[in-house]
């Protein structure tokens, strides 16, 4: 037996990871010389920064656990805060160190700019929602689901939406309240410690990818960095992949490709033609990112805050560095660069007073960065039609929108088909 894994994100190397802890060989296939996929480092003007800011929290068990198997210590490597939800001058909501689910509860009932009524009526909302499971009858728009409970314009604006969209990286009218729901039950509605948010103090790549290549190297796997998987053929001894020098077969294989990759890999595998279909239907939402590079050190209210403008999310990525963080599409993205970090600074200003123009910007948009989670899309499972060939990713269907967590919890389920 040995497996190939095509792509080395987060869910290609949980993927390897798993496999290596149970003595399964692996090869690691990445045509990129940097690990992580769409969550991996860049270097801009003297910095190592990352291709897309990423909110982590408590809730993500499976990314905890595998950090720890290959040996990278999520109590260095994270920083973990109780919830904190601050838009500076209108919002701010702080989880206390309390017992889940009075956490939760006195957090949305000492919410600071919010009415007492709006207030009370998130906190029905959260038992209305916890009675019924979490669960909906049948799935609707999350701007539904919010009119159907009374859920005030303020709370929705500064607490309910900035939640959905940072985490579905969905429009609000078109977005998943089933998957919605399924976020709030495993991170506000669970322990405390779910709800809490773990801030970095790496960039992606380090923080898990390049870890995991260590372990699968120590446990005689390989991780083929600049190498290209051009397709996948079936022979009578298994899978071949052009790209390979190696020329070997190999039992199994993994796509861990986004899945706008997929077509190409598997063109000529005639039994994955189902799955293509599905993935074809799937459209994509963008994610951008701009960076802000400062004369001199500025000092946000707290390492992350919310804006609501032309940047959702502020983060103090470095004392002279702002990370700004857009989801979903909108009229931003038809904005030059210049003009667009332009209006993020005077967003800054806004925020901090008075600063000096950055000195340096770098703005990435991620055109694909996941699907777009609406109600009733139809996601490709782990395992496919062709026996041996398994799918990864944050795509794949679960109960999770495309986060860290579902890629690696996809990545884990494939090495448990495998295995």
């Amino acid at each position: 037996m040995r497996v190939a894994i095509i792509g080395a994100g987060y869910a290609g190397m949980a993927a390897a990871s798993e496999l290596a802890s149970r003595g399964i060989p692996v090869t690691v296939f990445e045509a990129s010389r940097t690990l992580g996929g769409r969550a991996r480092r860049i270097e801009v003007h003297g910095h190592r920064l990352d291709n897309g800011q990423h909110i982590l929290v408590g809730a993500y068990a499976e990314l905890l656990r595998l950090m720890r198997l290959v040996g990278a210590d999520p109590d260095e490597l994270l920083e973990r805060r109780p919830l904190n939800l601050v838009f500076p001058g209108r919002m701010r909501l702080a989880a206390p160190r309390l017992p889940a689910p009075l956490h939760l509860a006195a957090a949305l009932l000492t919410a600071r700019g919010l009415s007492f009524g709006a207030r009370l009526a998130a906190v029905r909302f959260m038992q209305s929602m916890k009675k019924a499971g979490f669960r909906l009858d049948f799935d609707i728009p999350f701007d539904e689901l919010m009119a159907r409970h009374g859920q005030h314009a303020s709370v929705v604006r500064y607490l309910w939406q900035p939640l959905c969209v940072s985490a579905l990286n969905t429009p609000p009218a078109e977005a998943s309240a089933q998957v919605f729901l399924n976020v709030l039950r495993d991170s506000l509605a669970a322990a405390r410690e779910a709800s809490d948010l773990l801030l970095p103090r790496t960039d992606f790549s380090a923080l898990f990818p390049e870890p995991a290549e260590r372990f699968v190297q120590e446990r005689g796997g390989e991780v083929l960095r600049g190498t290209a998987i051009r397709a996948v053929g079936q022979t009578a001894d298994g899978f071949r992949l052009e790209g390979d020098a190696s020329g070997r077969s190999y039992s199994h294989v993994i796509a861990a490709v986004a899945p706008y990759h997929l077509p190409r890999l598997a063109e000529a595998l005639p039994r994955l033609l189902p799955v293509l279909e599905d993935v074809a239907r799937l459209d994509h939402e963008p994610i951008l990112t701009a960076y802000l590079g400062y004369p001199r050190p500025v000092r946000l209210p707290d390492r992350m805050v919310g804006i609501g403008g032309t940047a959702h999310f502020l983060f103090q990525y470095a004392e002279d560095v702002l990370a700004a963080v857009t989801s979903a599409r909108g009229p931003h993205l038809g904005l030059p660069h210049e003009a667009l970090a332009a209006r993020i600074h005077a967003e800054v200003c806004g925020i901090v007073g008075k600063t000096p123009a950055p000195v340096w910007t770098q703005v990435i948009v991620e055109k694909r960065a996941t699907f777009a989670c609406r109600p009733g899309v139809r996601r490709p499972a782990c395992e496919t039609p062709l026996a041996d060939f398994y799918l990864c990713g944050d795509y794949v269907a679960s109960d999770y929108p495309a986060t860290l967590e579902a890629a690696v919890r996809s990545g884990v389920a494939c090495a448990r088909l495998v295995s």
